[in-house]
């Protein structure tokens, strides 16, 4: 239990200076853990609602926030998030720790290769 808080609490940094949410790390950790995929992804949104609701009073305290861009992305979002736990019922456990773990090197690849100083 005290092991999740620490992990939580790491999780939580990283997703609020990143914005990333931080399902990139918990999806893997609960894997880790035995949790099926749809349970791991299922359970990373209690993580990610609670920690973005609280970044998003952080961001706002610092002006960091364009509203209007945020709601259309989420209108999008909204609608996409009532899809993928239809769809990820039918994916096997080992396809998507493959295509997951390909998204995330790729995501990193671009990422780093599209920096710039």
């Amino acid at each position: 239990m005290n092991e999740l808080l620490i992990l939580g609490l790491v999780v939580g940094i990283l997703a609020s200076v990143t914005g990333l949410g931080g399902g990139f790390l918990v999806v893997p950790l609960l894997l880790y853990l035995g949790k099926q995929a749809p349970i791991a992804v299922g359970t990373s949104f209690v993580f990610i609602m609670c920690t973005a609701i609280s970044a998003l009073f952080s961001h706002y305290r610092w002006g960091n926030i364009d509203f209007k861009t945020g709601f259309l992305l989420a209108v999008g979002g909204v609608l996409g998030a009532q899809l993928g736990p239809y769809i990820l019922q039918f994916v096997p456990d080992l396809l998507f720790k493959r295509v997951f773990s390909l998204v995330l090197i790729g995501m990193g690849t671009w990422i780093f290769l599209t920096a710039k100083a």
